[in-house]
């Protein structure tokens, strides 16, 4: 009897030593991924840090100027005054939607005494 609770022992010790192995590779495959997608993730922040400085220098109000007064016979710019702007107060905004009745109620044909 007791030589074959060593053998279970000694299968059980080898079945969790091959479950232990497999999880190992499983993690490192994990962090691995995790790695790759948090160095792309840094890639992404770069390139989107090198567009927005590109978008700000594009969009200098002084090159913005320049360009406008170039192309003011072909564009047909005119230049802006304050006068042009509205005012927050005469902005119509559309009316919100009124919710749909799905469960209505005919009151006439209803008796006092009937609960709802």
């Amino acid at each position: 009897m007791r030589s074959v609770i060593y053998v279970l022992t000694a299968l059980g010790v080898i079945g969790l030593a091959f479950w232990a192995y497999r999880e190992n590779y499983a993690t490192q495959a994990v962090l691995n991924n995790t790695d790759r997608l948090h160095a792309e993730i840094r890639e992404a922040h770069a390139r989107l840090a090198v567009l927005r400085a590109e978008w700000a220098f594009q969009n200098r109000p002084d090159r913005l100027r320049d360009l406008a007064e170039l192309n003011f016979e072909r564009l047909q710019l005119l230049p802006l005054h304050p006068d042009q702007f509205g005012q927050v107060d005469e902005v119509q905004y559309p009316a919100p939607d009124l919710l749909p009745i799905t469960n209505s109620v005919d009151v006439s044909t209803m008796n006092a005494e009937d609960p709802l």
